[in-house]
């Protein structure tokens, strides 16, 4: 009982979800617009209940919404479920400003350097 509740916790979760390569291009597909599963599988080179399956993961997680459209069903983007991956991934933005300005002030000696013509 217990193995079964955590395997259902895991599937609630964004970052679990998006671990997943094809379901993060979907996501990507899904940026340009609402579109059918038919479509999405085509696009991915993936039969369509494989394509459905991943979209039904993406919609218990939050990322997906679906809509009728006539006879038909559109999956589109729905970004808010990525708040938490947004929020945890802002955590880290320092680091990588940090990174940036170092790499910078490299850049800008080894231009220096290379002005003043001082070879090694």
């Amino acid at each position: 009982m217990m193995g079964a509740m955590a395997r259902a916790a895991t599937t609630s979760d964004a970052f679990n979800a998006i671990a997943e390569p094809r379901r993060r291009e979907i996501l990507v597909l899904l940026r340009g617009g609402d579109r059918p599963v038919t479509d999405l599988a085509r696009d991915l080179g993936m039969t369509q209940p494989q394509a459905s399956k991943h979209l039904r993961v993406l919609r218990e997680v939050g990322l997906v919404r679906v809509r009728e459209a006539g006879k038909q069903r559109l999956y589109g983007l729905d970004a808010g479920g990525l708040r938490p991956v947004h929020e945890w991934v802002g955590g880290f933005e320092r680091f990588w400003s940090e990174s940036f300005e170092r790499l910078d002030e490299y850049m800008r000696n080894l231009k220096q350097d290379e002005a003043g013509g001082t070879i090694g």
